[in-house]
């Protein structure tokens, strides 16, 4: 079930020395990772394939064409980013989706002319940028076994195949990791980049604010006279939105018209218990714990809660985090909470419809996951689990269900 490697002496390099790795490090790490990339790329080939007899009678005779194979993956959200890519903002209730990532398909549209398939190659791309500085993140600050286990974790979540979708999670939390790495080895003006093409890709990228403000002052000794012009870095983060929110005042005189968008998707502020509570309500009051109303609300509830207990565990017991790690909770945490001020609205059958895809992004989480026993049966039975969970939410997703 886990694989090893030895691209690393047994001493763990600290990563407030400052000292690049290398290409020869990185290119080693890119080996390491590519095993599990392939694999999960080859899972999800498999049961694209497969996921066509769910839409067949049995004993059928009908074949479907082999476009299928990357056809059915074109769902829900996809259409309104290959029409960003495409055309533009034509309507403010676009403005809900960021531009980066349309903005990047369009560049690929150049060598790659199918818009859809640019959109596939693009999450791809960013999907291995993801692992392989996931991996370097956390071999760097506790070692290479765990490394390995959390993006195996973060690639088997329930919802992780909208990492390889044309979504924009992939593309935020590469934009996010390597802002965090850059923080990692003190080079701030990198780590306000990479913030702020988070923050074009989604919202959720100004809370990178929270780690670099306490990541500058920890390696700073905590004291305003080490303070240098370098912190101004911060600043990049939200000249993202700002930069988006300028764009949005000139297509529709709406600075802030990404904001006022969510009605259109009836979202709304809550406190950060509404969701949980409300979801709690929609499976006690169904038609009964096999209903799909409690069935879809389980498959949000119960990732929502494992997050959280895992980003209680950074701070508090055995396995938490030590001072030095702590802009890892500091940012799950504010996103976290982020993600839970804003639950849907409309019928308040489904509250935390997409949060359980949102936890892909609350990457520290996978971290702590990974250090809790090597081997252990809580390992085991979340690779199992949240394996068999992966492969029936794809299902459903492939096949046009409700999955979001």
């Amino acid at each position: 079930m886990y694989y090893m490697t030895a691209i690393d002496s047994p001493q763990i390099q600290t990563r407030h020395t400052h000292v690049a790795p290398g290409w020869r490090r990185w290119f080693a790490t890119f080996k390491t990772v590519l095993p599990l990339y392939i694999a999960i790329h080859l899972a999800c080939f498999v049961i694209t394939g497969l996921a066509v007899l769910f839409t067949m009678r049995d004993f059928s005779g009908e074949a479907k064409p082999i476009y299928v194979l990357w056809q059915s993956w074109h769902r829900w959200d996809t259409d309104y980013y290959i029409v960003i890519a495409q055309q533009g903002y034509v309507e403010p209730t676009q403005t809900a989706f960021f531009p980066l990532y349309s903005i990047i398909i369009r560049g690929f549209m150049f060598v790659i002319h199918n818009t859809f398939i640019a959109g596939l190659v693009v999450s791809s791309l960013a999907d291995l940028v993801v692992l392989i500085v996931f991996y370097r993140l956390v071999a760097d600050d506790f070692n290479n076994e765990r490394a390995i286990r959390a993006i195996l974790y973060l690639s088997l979540f329930p919802t992780a195949f909208f990492l390889l979708a044309v979504y924009n999670e992939a593309l935020f939390l590469c934009m996010t990791l390597l802002s965090f790495y850059s923080m990692h080895r003190g080079h701030w003006w990198l780590a306000g980049l990479f913030g702020l093409l988070a923050t074009l890709t989604r919202s959720a990228g100004l809370l990178l604010v929270l780690p670099f403000c306490y990541e500058y002052l920890y390696q700073h000794q905590f004291k305003l006279s080490k303070i240098r012009f370098d912190v101004l870095a911060v600043a990049l983060m939200p000249l993202g939105l700002m930069l988006y929110g300028a764009y949005c005042y000139y297509r529709f005189h709406d600075f802030l018209a990404f904001s006022h968008a969510q009605i259109h998707w009836n979202r709304y502020v809550g406190l950060p218990w509404v969701g949980l509570t409300y979801s709690f309500r929609a499976i006690t009051t169904s038609t009964g714990l096999l209903s799909f109303q409690a069935l879809r609300n389980l498959t949000d509830l119960i990732p929502d809660l494992l997050v959280l207990l895992l980003i209680v565990l950074i701070f508090v017991g055995p396995w938490r985090f030590p001072r030095k790690l702590w802009a890892y909770g500091i940012y799950a945490a504010g996103l976290y909470l982020f993600f839970m001020l804003f639950p849907m609205g409309g019928t308040g059958l489904f509250p935390l419809q997409s949060t359980s895809r949102f936890m892909l992004e609350v990457f520290p989480a996978f971290a702590v996951l990974a250090g809790l026993r090597e081997r252990s049966t809580l390992g085991l039975s979340y690779v199992l689990i949240a394996g068999a969970c992966f492969f029936f939410l794809l299902t459903q997703f492939l096949t046009g269900h409700w999955v979001l």
